[in-house]
């Protein structure tokens, strides 16, 4: 089979890269910040990486005109032929949880798994994978939203409402959009190890890395300032988390019964101040973490734990990893170069 190589016009100095051959699937409704993110990893010109780094094309699967979202229309590539040489495929998105998978595309993606190729999906393009088949007794990822009908659709897999991403003999499947970067972040790291997998994320200002065993939540969700009596001392609690801040001592600091307090807070934050203390001595706990040599113990002394086996325990509960699976998924790129 002759290989497929794309050149650019008036990119004759460029290199011209001969890896592996990424193709997206362009459709009708597209789902355009899916797309951009394949196209911003595996289509991003990346002359560092040498000429061994991916190729990258676009195939639309129906005729045109294809529009994508944000209102404007879209010239791909190639057809749907593409498909039968690309050693990656990425489904990004799909038109709706009711739309129906035509079966001539699931055929292709059939044969291109049976000679090797990796097929990825991300949020709702899980729709299309699962409707291969290839799925059937596995465990598939969504978006959390649309984890519902895929489950009621395709009662042969189960669905992960939770996980970033997941794996099943070479079908990849991620969570809501931003779920999808971490997942080809992942392709990255696997194909050409953590330096290029750390390239890409800091260029795209992403974490380096997130397990596909992570829940789907913000990395640090924006802190809320509730109005009130509690706000002073919630800001005092985030500056001296190494305190010992009993439920009492909390009070006392808003001038409160302990009765109206509880109400108040929980008012405020939407939690319990036994747990929204931990969750943010968790996140002080990440950023030192991520930047910072110090010893678990320091760590864990540093944000208010008291002992590392308290620091793990909390934070593989709210994390979902160790500690040290944390540090050497997030430590900065520029601590470690």
């Amino acid at each position: 089979m002759t290989m497929y190589v794309k050149i650019m016009p008036n990119e004759n100095a460029r290199i011209v890269p001969h890896g592996p051959l990424a193709v997206a699937l362009l459709y009708d409704g597209l789902c355009t910040f899916e797309f951009g993110i394949v196209s911003e990893v595996f289509g991003l010109y990346r002359p560092e990486m040498g000429p061994g780094w991916y190729r990258f094309l676009s195939s639309a699967i129906e005729p045109g005109p294809l529009r994508a979202h944000g209102g404007f229309t879209i010239t791909p590539d190639e057809g749907p032929e593409m498909i039968d040489q690309a050693d990656i495929i990425v489904i990004p998105g799909w038109k709706g949880a009711d739309v129906p998978v035509p079966e001539a595309l699931c055929e292709r993606l059939r044969a291109a798994h049976a000679r090797g190729a990796r097929l990825i999906s991300i949020c709702s393009g899980a729709f299309v994978l699962t409707a291969t088949g290839l799925l059937d007794g596995g465990t598939v990822s969504t978006h959390w939203r649309h984890a519902e009908a895929l489950q009621r659709r395709f009662p042969a897999v189960t669905v992960d409402a939770a996980s970033l991403y997941r794996e099943h003999d070479r079908v990849f499947t991620s969570a809501g959009s931003a779920a999808g970067i971490d997942l080809l972040i992942e392709i990255v790291r696997r194909d050409f190890g953590a330096d290029a997998a750390n390239s890409v994320a800091r260029r795209l200002v992403v974490p380096a890395h997130r397990s596909g065993g992570q829940a789907q939540f913000l990395e640090r969700p924006v802190p809320q300032r509730p109005a009130g009596e509690v706000a002073p001392l919630l800001d005092r609690m985030r500056e001296t988390l190494d305190r010992d801040w009993t439920t009492e001592a909390m009070a006392v600091a808003c001038r409160m019964s302990l009765r109206t307090f509880l109400r108040r807070f929980q008012e405020s934050t939407g939690s319990s101040p036994g747990d929204w203390l931990i969750s943010e001595r968790v996140e002080a706990a990440k950023g030192l973490l991520s930047s910072d040599d110090l010893a678990i113990e320091a760590v864990a002394a540093a944000v208010g734990f008291g002992s590392a086996h308290a620091l793990r325990h909390h934070f593989r509960r709210k994390v979902g990893l160790t500690p040290t699976d944390y540090r050497s998924r997030f430590l900065k790129v520029e601590k470690r170069a």
